[in-house]
């Protein structure tokens, strides 16, 4: 299980590497592709990835991804508005067939896989986004090497058990540290590629640290979603690691807001 664990993670690693360096449309076809199986996965755990609803779901992932695309951002709130009441139709005319909770989950499915995905895009389209766009990766991935080094050195007081009872703390600690650190490091190094930003590392300390603490939330925000629905993994497209979801789910969350800090200290 570890080599298959390993052997997968290296891959992943390479692929996702080679997709962030090339960016443009070839990092925006990936995300595409990788919401529209987020979306999937997270539909059938509600038992709705084949229903009317999903498909509803995913014809909305693909329209905000075109929105995206053609730089059409004043249309985004018609698409929410759309989709809800296309979903509320649904809801009203196949009642009882359908429950509010697995609309709610359907509406919920957008934001929380396809646009919050669509930021590692919008942070590598930003100015200096080649160099920028490692900080998702540092806050999420790095963020979570160090809370689990730090954990099976120091850790003793549970934090969150009922959802996580492998992590502690003192790990929790050491992630947002540990973010902290790797962007100060980071920045240190690249901090002559950066031309749009004053400070940067201190600002990379600052969006490691914040996007570290996001991630563990988001990272126990997806366990709670499985557990309450009894299922371990989401998927099992990538071996060792279960489904996109499974290996995403911090990314998920630091994309949106290493986006949002970044523009704050952008030049």
């Amino acid at each position: 299980m570890f080599r298959t664990r390993l052997i997968s993670g290296i891959i992943l690693l390479a692929i996702a590497i080679t997709v962030v360096i090339l960016g443009g449309n070839v990092l925006f076809a990936t995300l595409f592709v990788i919401s529209l199986i987020g979306l999937m996965e997270l539909y059938r755990v509600i038992k709705l990835n084949k229903a009317l609803p999903g498909i509803l779901g995913y014809l909305a992932g693909i329209a905000f991804y075109m929105l995206l695309y053609f730089n059409l951002q004043q249309f985004y709130m018609l698409l929410f508005i759309a989709f809800l009441l296309l979903l509320l139709v649904v809801y009203v005319f196949l009642f009882p067939k359908y429950t509010s909770e697995q609309i709610a989950i359907v509406f919920l499915g957008l934001f929380y896989v396809s646009i919050m995905l669509s930021y590692i895009y919008q942070v590598r389209m930003l100015n200096d986004g080649a160099w920028l766009i490692w900080l998702v990766f540092i806050g999420a991935w790095g963020s979570d090497t160090c809370a689990y080094c730090v954990g099976m050195l120091f850790g003793k007081h549970k934090f969150s058990p009922r959802l996580s009872p492998k992590k502690s703390i003192e790990g929790c600690i050491g992630g947002v540290i540990g973010a902290a650190l790797l962007g100060l490091l980071y920045a240190t190094f690249f901090q002559d590629r950066i031309l749009n930003m004053d400070n940067p590392q201190v600002v990379f300390a600052i969006i490691g640290a914040s996007s570290s603490i996001i991630s563990q939330i988001g990272d126990l925000a997806a366990s709670a979603i499985k557990r309450n629905h009894d299922i371990k993994d989401y998927g099992t497209l990538i071996p060792g690691h279960g489904g996109v979801l499974d290996r995403f789910d911090s990314i998920i969350f630091t994309a949106p807001i290493v986006y949002y800090l970044t523009i704050i200290f952008l030049r």
